[in-house]
This record gives C-alpha cells, sequence and structure tokens, in this order.
C-alpha cells in the first residue's frame, strides 16, 4: 500500500514515473485514467505528482499538499474521501469516515449541509448569511443538500434535512439552482434533478417543488423512470412536468415499464414526436419507439401499448425496420406483434446474414462495413440481455466485431457486461480475448466500470458484481489502492479488501 504521506506520494509519483517510461501497463492504465494531456514525450515529474493528487480526491498537488500541511494528510483525504461518499450514496462508507473523524466537516459549509447538521449551518449563516449562495466547489449549499443521498442511511434526520432547507432559502438560495456536470457546459443539473433523479429523495423533491422549483429542468422527469418506483414521476407530472422531448419516454422503456409509459402518454407524451417521418421513409436520428421496444428487450405488451399510442410500424430507422431490429435482438413477442399490426416483414439483404445467424441458419459471413448504421454498434447493446448468450454467440462466430468501442462514451461490449453486472456473459467475452486495458471516455476501465455498476445500475439488485470482478481479477486485471479505497458497498469492499490481501502483487 502506498505511504499516505507527502514524501511516500512523491516516491509513488516517482514510481509511477518509471513505470509509465518502461511501457509497464499499470502505470500507462493509471495515466489514461488521469490523463495529463500532454504527449509522453513531454511529461515531467509534476505530471506525475498530478496523477497521484487526482488518485486521492484532489484536483491538482498543490491542493493536496497545501490541504495535507493545513489539515493532515490522513484527515484531509478523508475530508474528499467523504464528499465522494454522500454524493455518491456510499453510506456505509461515510458511517465509517464520521465514526474515525466525527468533527470531520466542522468548518466545510457543503459538507454540513449533505450530513443535514441543522445547528451548525444556523450558525455558520448566522456568522457569514452569504454561504447561502455562494460556490463550494462546484455546488452552492442547495446543491450540496440536494445531491446528497444520505438520508436513506440516516431517515431519522429528515426534519433537520428540511429544516436546512428553510435555513438556505431563508437566506437567498435558489430552488432552482444548478451546476453544469462538465466544465464551460452550459446545460445545468438543477437542485431538483438532484433530489429526484440522483438522491431518490421523493421528500425534499416534493419540498422543492412546493417552494417553486420548475418540474421541466430537462433531466428530472428523464431520470425519474430509473428509480423503480413512480412516486417521483407522479409527483413530477402532476407539478406540470411536460413529456415532450425529454426522452422520458424512452427511458421508462428501457426498463419495460408499463406504468410508466402509460403515465407519460397520459400526461402529453406521444410517440409520434420522434417519428416526424412520411410512413416508410427515413425517421429523425432519435430512434422511433418501436424500434426502442425491439431493441430493449421489451415484451408484446410493450409493442401493443405504443402501437396503440400511434407508433407506426412501417418507420425505416437508420436503415432498417422496427421488425428487422425485433428479428435480430431476438425480441420475439415484439416482432409478432408488428406481424399482428400488418407492419413490413421483409428483410433487407444486408441485415440478412444478421437474422440467419441468430435464427440458427445458413448464412454468409457479416462483414461489419456492410451493416445498416442501425446494428453498427449491435453487440454493445445486446450484452445487457443475458437471456439472448446463445445469439450473441452466434452473431460473433459469423464475423461480428466483439471488441469494438462504442458511441461517443467508448464503452466495449465485456465493460457493458461488467456494469450489468452479468458474470455469464462477461465470462464468454473474456474468452475472446478482449482488450482488458481499453479506457473509456469516462475514464473507466473495466474493474472501475464493474465498480460503479455496482452502486449506479438502476438493475444493479439483480446483477452479480461480485462474481464479475473475481473473473477480471482472474483474468489478471490490476487492482489499484484507489479502487480499494473507494468501492462504496460493503460486499464489494470487503471481497477487494480480501482479494489484495492474497494477491499483494495484484495491487498497484
Amino acid at each position: 500500500m502506498t505511504d499516505l504521506s507527502l514524501d511516500g506520494l512523491r516516491f509513488a509519483a516517482k514510481r509511477l514515473h518509471r513505470g509509465y517510461q518502461a511501457r509497464e501497463p499499470w502505470a500507462v492504465e493509471r495515466l489514461r485514467q488521469h490523463p495529463p494531456g500532454k504527449p509522453p514525450e513531454a511529461l515531467g515529474r509534476a505530471d506525475f505528482l498530478h496523477v497521484i493528487a487526482q488518485e486521492h480526491g484532489f484536483a491538482s498537488w498543490p491542493k493536496l499538499k497545501l490541504a495535507a500541511e493545513t489539515l493532515g494528510l490522513d484527515r484531509a483525504t478523508a475530508q474528499q474521501q467523504l464528499k465522494i461518499a454522500l454524493f455518491h450514496g456510499q453510506n456505509a462508507r461515510t458511517e465509517a469516515l464520521l465514526e474515525r473523524f466525527p468533527d470531520l466537516a466542522d468548518g466545510l459549509f457543503g459538507l454540513q449541509c449533505a450530513l443535514y447538521q441543522r445547528e451548525a449551518v444556523a450558525a455558520a449563516l448566522a456568522r457569514k448569511p452569504e454561504l447561502a449562495v455562494a460556490r463550494l466547489g462546484p455546488r452552492s449549499a442547495i446543491l450540496h443538500l440536494c445531491f446528497s443521498k444520505w438520508i436513506h442511511a440516516r431517515p431519522d434526520l429528515e426534519a433537520d434535512m428540511l429544516a436546512v432547507a428553510e435555513l438556505l432559502l431563508d437566506h437567498g438560495a435558489d430552488v432552482n439552482d444548478g451546476y453544469p456536470h462538465q466544465p464551460g457546459d452550459d446545460h445545468l443539473l438543477s437542485a431538483l434533478y438532484g433530489a429526484i433523479g440522483h438522491a431518490n429523495n421523493m421528500v425534499l423533491g416534493r419540498w422543492l417543488l412546493d417552494h417553486g422549483a420548475d418540474p421541466n429542468d430537462g433531466e428530472s422527469l428523464y431520470h425519474a423512470t430509473e428509480l423503480g418506483h413512480h412516486d417521483g414521476l407522479r409527483m413530477l407530472l402532476a407539478a406540470g412536468a411536460d413529456p415532450k422531448g425529454t426522452n422520458a419516454l424512452f427511458r421508462a422503456m428501457d426498463f419495460n415499464d408499463h406504468g410508466a409509459v402509460r403515465l407519460l402518454l397520459d400526461h402529453g407524451a406521444r410517440v409520434d414526436d420522434y417519428n416526424a417521418a412520411p410512413v416508410g421513409g427515413e425517421a429523425p436520428v432519435v430512434i422511433p419507439a418501436l424500434h426502442q421496444v425491439a431493441r430493449r428487450g421489451c415484451d408484446g405488451a410493450m409493442a401493443r401499448l405504443v402501437l396503440e399510442a400511434g407508433a407506426d410500424p412501417a418507420l425505416r430507422w437508420k436503415g432498417v425496420t422496427a421488425y428487422e431490429m425485433a428479428v435480430v435482438f431476438g425480441s420475439d413477442a415484439v416482432a409478432q406483434a408488428i406481424r399482428d399490426a400488418g407492419g413490413a416483414t421483409s428483410i433487407s439483404p444486408e441485415t440478412e446474414p444478421l437474422v440467419a445467424a441468430v435464427e440458427g441458419r445458413d448464412g454468409p459471413f457479416i462483414d461489419p462495413a456492410k451493416l445498416p448504421e442501425a446494428f453498427a454498434n449491435l453487440l454493445r447493446e445486446m450484452v445487457h440481455m443475458a437471456d439472448r448468450l446463445s445469439q450473441m454467440r452466434a452473431l460473433v462466430a459469423r464475423g461480428l466485431p466483439y471488441d469494438q468501442p462504442a458511441g461517443p462514451e467508448r464503452i466495449t461490449p465485456v465493460q457493458a457486461a461488467g456494469w450489468s453486472g452479468l458474470p455469464d456473459v462477461l465470462a464468454w467475452l473474456l474468452s475472446l480475448k478482449p482488450d482488458l486495458s481499453h479506457v473509456n471516455a469516462y475514464g473507466g476501465t473495466l474493474l472501475s466500470t464493474i465498480l460503479h455498476g455496482s452502486e449506479n445500475n438502476p438493475g444493479r439488485k439483480e446483477g452479480d458484481y461480485i462474481a464479475c470482478l473475481r473473473l477480471v481479477l482472474e483474468a489478471g486485471v490490476a487492482l489499484p489502492e484507489a479502487a480499494l479505497r473507494g468501492a462504496g458497498r460493503a460486499d464489494v469492499s470487503a471481497f477487494l479488501q480480501d482479494w489484495a490481501k492474497a494477491h499483494p502483487g495484484q495491487v498497484v
């Protein structure tokens, strides 16, 4: 383990520098996750110190050094860990940090708000009222409050949480405040999205709406479909949220959620908003509803629901009909619903090799260059459906690429399987020898993508993330110390700690 002193971290930076110069895989991987933004030949000592700082939750080495000199590195690192734990809902980690440092949030107004420390917030505002509207890092105080998931560990603090909200409002906080997801982004993530879509905090969401929060913030309605219940969705729709143009309808289809789709349709969502093309013509960029149903593994009832709502079974999107998409994705019930509705059932020559493979018929080898655009990332889009593993095997056996990064996120099929917590699919993909060092556009490796999925995938309760972690560790991926420190689930953390003790040479 790294020596958590400034000298120890300086030595770790030197070791990282030497490893990177030697192109050691563990060092190359770490710089991929924290890219310095310079060509390799231009990297100097400061760049590797910067990587070390980022791995410990600090924006830069000078900020880490200042915190270490003023607070002590142990406490400074714990404060950074607390910020991350509260935001991501790593409540067991939050509790452990507070048990170790009961006064860890003292003097940090944003953390005091996120922990619902009513008396401390009131005292701080009495001394310095402008704290209610100040930026405390990228977020204001009300955003620290709304994006905190602490309520799920401490529901007994509900009254204190609402009291903190009232204190902030009384001192000028804006219930419609937001912050950019990325620096320079014009679109803001609102306080309402933080409470409902991010934190699944319905009590605070209701308080925000009652105090004038705008339900049409471009995020809340969409993410309310991901919660596994309809409370937030109903709350937002009752407050006047307009589903049109939000993609909330499609997101509800991702979960085959009939109730959510009906709610959205009843409140003005229209499937033909996305089908603004002549019958039989090519659809716009946004995927039509029936194609979405076909590619997301929905059932026949969902297909009939969107057909009754006006979905056009003759519409083509990126070169294929919804029927072709249903057949290729193995969505037999959707294909049957389209046949029953009188939709086109012909298969184009470009799609035929895929259909032959999934149906187990003899057919030509798949030429990826000749596939319709709709199937450009086919395997990546199928891997979340573990029951389609036989079709995936058949497609790859006929020539479908199995390790292709998809879309602007640059996520590979093996990473998508790990995110979904599907060990059977993951084991098959690992047997094909994919690139285990690939880093996606989020800076995620295979290991970190599995960890992120274990805490953030809406369907994580059905996933077996420990089995997935075991598979990739057995395959030889490195186990970063940052992963050991940062795992937020108690069972996952315990597994990684046990693995690190049994395989110390794998820890980097």
